[in-house]
């Protein structure tokens, strides 16, 4: 295996890592927080979220001699940045993650569960994605209009970056927003003592707790939005570069791993796909049974990464919310924009999709149920009822 480790896998695989996490872990923060978690529940499910794609990928990696790239739901972090927190607190968010992770495994080991899963109209899943999505997108300009000399640098760095590489945008952003709050935040006394104090590692177990709404308004969601948007592509992104494998088992060694961490407050890890590109194709190394090292490499880094995240998060704490939330939505505009041109391509399924759209997007929360599982169960019944074309 030492003889697979070639230069141009191991640059690879730590370029992805750097992408996976830099490009969204503002995005994880702002989901956990809005669920009810305070700082250190949700530095820890930081942390157990990057531990658990790390070290996911490596033994997918390994088993499979493929290049598996794990992530977490970062579409599944907007849901929660997106609603709002349950009554019954951040354990019974915890109990969601719980089920949701079941659920997984379930679709992993039940063909006839998956096949189910699967038939979801793809209009309406990437209608319920980009509904979601989009109040996080429009915290950039709502960064700017907060303070424009805070804001306005975030976004301009994203767009250079962004001209200079497809994957250099949210690092530019990111690195903005160190500058900005750095120079043009005041910080709070002992601000020092309080960055000190995160730098040891501090998990937190979290007791889940099950409630109905959190299983309807989180659970559910969550699942679908995990399944259709990361799992799926992220086996079709494998197959485009000729690594066949079956699909049961990576599903539920995800579903595995996101059980195991869901109590340290990890939402859901999940096949990638924008990081699979990148581990799987020829950018990996000419010798294809040599890119399953990428992923370790990815994977490897992933675990240190998460073991700072509670200088991450921190650091992130000292300034406006606004700001973080701009990086956040500047790192899924990529997503934003796909989900929503698949979400309104099929003329027929326009209605149903628009109805989807606007419900997931509207923040409404019927009995305690986010808008995203009432926007898709309205979207199917309106699609269950148009007419079919004929001929």
């Amino acid at each position: 295996m030492l003889h697979d480790f070639q230069p141009q896998t191991v640059f690879i695989g730590a370029l992805a890592a750097f992408v996976g996490f830099a490009s969204s872990f503002a995005v994880v923060l702002a989901g956990l927080k809005g669920v009810g978690a305070n700082e250190a529940e949700a530095a820890s499910g930081l942390m157990a979220a990057a531990i658990a794609m790390g070290s996911c990928g490596i033994v997918l990696a390994l088993k499979t001699r493929m290049p598996v790239s794990v992530a977490w739901s970062t579409p599944g972090a907007a849901l929660l940045a997106t609603g709002s927190a349950v009554e019954s607190g951040f354990s019974a968010a915890v109990g969601a993650f719980i089920v949701c992770a079941l659920l997984i495994i379930v679709a992993g080991i039940s063909r006839p569960f998956g096949r189910a899963i699967a038939a979801i109209p793809a209009s309406l899943a990437n209608a319920m994605l980009a509904g979601i999505l989009l109040s996080l997108c429009l915290a950039p300009f709502q960064a700017i209009a907060f303070d424009p000399i805070l804001g306005l640098p975030i976004l301009l760095a994203w767009i250079i970056g962004s001209r200079i590489n497809r994957f250099a945008g949210v690092p530019f952003a990111l690195l903005a927003f160190v500058a900005v709050v750095t120079l043009g935040v005041p910080f709070p006394d002992g601000w020092q003592d309080r960055l000190a104090d995160a730098v040891v590692p501090q998990p937190v177990f979290i007791v889940p707790t099950i409630s109905v709404d959190a299983l309807l308004g989180i659970a559910l969601p969550l699942f679908v939005v995990t399944m259709a948007s990361q799992n799926i592509p992220g086996i079709a992104v494998l197959r485009a570069n000729k690594f066949e494998t079956p699909s049961g088992p990576l599903l539920a060694t995800t579903g595995l791993f996101s059980l195991i961490f869901a109590p340290f407050g990890s939402h859901a890890v999940n096949l990638a796909a924008i990081t699979a590109a990148m581990i799987s194709g020829e950018e990996a190394g000419q010798r294809r049974e040599s890119r399953y090292t990428a992923a370790i490499v990815c994977g490897a880094l992933y675990i240190l990464f998460g073991l700072s995240a509670g200088v991450t998060t921190a650091f992130v704490s000292l300034a406006p919310g606004i700001l973080i939330a701009a990086v956040a939505g500047l790192a899924l505009f990529a997503s934003f924009s796909s989900a929503a041109m698949a979400a309104f391509t099929n003329e027929r399924d326009r209605p149903a999709a628009a109805v989807t759209f606007l419900a997931s997007a509207s923040g409404m929360s019927l009995f305690g149920v986010s808008g995203a599982f009432w926007g898709l169960l309205a979207g199917g019944l309106m699609l269950a009822l148009l007419p079919r074309r004929t001929g």
